[in-house]
């Protein structure tokens, strides 16, 4: 069922709802496995595994949002089988909500509750040029966002071997648009680190608009990668929001 897109560290075939879990630009699954262990039974954790990363390394990400959505959203359907929720950091919540909306327009079934993670709201989408970067530049943004050890950059055969991936990253995301302005039907969580050089809780708030039902904004002591400071935190938070609507 997993394929080479998705990974489930603890299979729960019993559980009431799936968690799927997207990566931040350049990132990997690896953020999320600490939460196999904070999760309660009923929740079964579903990792992304993008191209261009971990055992994917060798496969090239897609150039715009739309192919990698496509992508993406056939991976998906076979886990669609039951309830679904989905945690997306930063570029991951703006994939987690082009592939709702793809769902959507597609008559498939969508999540039951959207967690929006260090990321502006779309109408709030600045684009950027930080994948035209030269390498010290794209290293030092790196380090400011924190999220990558500094000394591993420093390292000249792994900075090959991530750059040009993260690369490909920030080149998706900067130069993608929102694909609709459909509202989704589910709740939207906004989470935020308060010290976040990238996001100003305005920007977050915006979220709001983009659901018919509720939407709350959760704030963490933290900058970009807060969720690494407080996973027992945060996941605690995606538990008793999913409990509303599930008995978990």
């Amino acid at each position: 069922m997993s394929g080479a897109w998705l990974q489930i560290p603890d299979p729960k075939p019993s559980a009431a709802i799936r968690l799927l879990c997207l990566p931040h630009a350049g990132g990997t699954a690896s953020l999320y496995r600490p939460w196999v262990k904070l999760l309660p039974d009923s929740i079964e954790l579903v990792l992304v595994c993008l191209p261009g990363r971990e055992q994917r390394c060798n496969e090239v990400m897609p150039a715009d949002m739309q192919t990698l959505i496509a992508l993406l959203s056939r991976a998906v359907k076979p886990i669609l089988d039951k309830p679904w929720a989905v945690f997306g950091h930063s570029m991951g919540a703006t994939v987690a909500h082009e592939l709702a909306l793809f769902l959507y327009s597609e008559n498939l079934s969508g999540p039951e509750h959207i967690f929006v993670s260090a990321r502006e709201a779309p109408q709030f989408q600045r684009g950027g040029s930080v994948h035209k970067l030269d390498d010290e530049s794209l290293c030092r943004q790196l380090v400011k966002l924190g999220g990558t050890a500094p000394e591993l950059l420093e390292i000249p055969e792994l900075r090959a071997l991530l750059l040009p991936a993260i690369r490909q990253d920030y080149h998706l995301i900067e130069t993608s648009k929102v694909s609709s302005v459909q509202p989704l039907n589910c709740p939207i969580t906004a989470l935020v680190g308060r010290d976040d050089p990238e996001l100003s809780t305005d920007d977050a708030q915006g979220w709001q608009q983009w659901t018919n039902s509720e939407f709350h904004l959760k704030e963490y002591s933290g900058n970009h990668f807060y969720l690494s400071d407080c996973p027992d935190l945060v996941v605690a938070h995606i538990v008793q929001k999913l409990h509303l609507a599930y008995p978990l």
